[in-house]
């Protein structure tokens, strides 16, 4: 029995992005949840116009260290983009917050994780809920790269075209990734109007939060402002925080990676944090 857990366990560890994909297919726009077996929970957010498989494969890696994990979908994702386009970023806030008391429910004690947007909805939620245990924040926004300027065109755009298609680096963004695969290529206006606010939001909230963080960032990150990572873990209230470049990846890097030190360094946190007892 010991043995079949470890090579689950590592097939999951080793396992190729790209073959999982073709296998999973029936799954990419799937909410999921796992039982676990030591009465803790993860709470994974996915990121603004992608889907839970997003974050899947790191969940059954940590479903398969003894950890429920629940991957909600957030509203207006997983179907079309019009679906998106009266979606207000408090619907998505609110979508955490019903994952966070499920698995609270039923967990002593729950961190919760995100990427991209999914990471600026958790500091939101850390900010309200002082009894999330720890944070995994991925490709987190501090600033989006020209936020001003992108700020101002989407304001501009809003009364000229509802739709806009998304712009990939040519090194990083290759067609076959699964962030590409995942996710709508183009997206309503309004809606990237929400996800500015969330980030502003989540940006005046920093202070807010005292949870054990983890911050991962890619150094070749094409969207977020390249100190997003330091500014956050600066203006973050959290006395145990620790921070990770990701070398060679794209923005929403979790999909994608290949890099098994990745998976490993998220599981060495929660462990590190999941019998300590923080305060504010």
């Amino acid at each position: 029995m010991v043995k079949k857990i470890l090579k689950s366990f590592r097939s999951i560890l080793f396992a190729d992005p790209k073959l999982l994909y073709k296998e999973e297919r029936h799954l990419l726009n799937k909410p999921f949840y796992f039982p676990g077996t030591n009465g803790k929970g993860v709470l994974l957010i996915h990121g603004w116009t992608s889907t839970p498989y997003e974050v899947r494969r790191l969940g059954v890696f940590l479903n398969e260290a003894g950890y429920t994990v629940y991957g909600p979908q957030l509203k207006g994702h997983g179907t079309v983009p019009k679906d998106l386009e009266n979606v207000k970023g408090s619907a998505w806030l609110n979508d955490a917050r019903e994952g966070y008391e499920k698995l609270k429910n039923e967990c002593e004690k729950v961190f919760v994780g995100g990427t991209s947007i999914g990471a600026s909805i958790a500091i939101l939620l850390a900010s309200e809920k002082k009894d999330i245990a720890g944070l995994i924040l991925m490709a987190t926004p501090y600033k989006i790269k020209f936020e001003k300027l992108a700020f101002f065109l989407a304001e501009a755009l809003r009364g000229i075209k509802t739709y806009n298609k998304k712009y990939y680096p040519p090194t990083f963004g290759v067609s076959t990734s699964i962030t590409r695969l995942i996710s709508y290529q183009t997206y309503p206006v309004k809606s990237a109007i929400e996800s500015f606010y969330l980030i502003k939001r989540a940006r005046e909230s920093l202070k807010n939060v005292f949870q054990p963080c983890l911050l991962m960032q890619s150094s070749n990150d094409h969207l977020v402002s390249k100190n997003s990572i330091k500014h956050i873990y600066d203006g973050i209230s959290s006395k145990e925080k620790k921070m990770k470049y990701i070398r060679r990846a794209y923005h929403t890097f979790i999909s994608d990676i290949k890099n098994k030190s990745v998976f490993e360094d998220i599981l060495a946190f929660i462990k590190s944090n999941e019998n300590r007892n923080f305060h504010q």
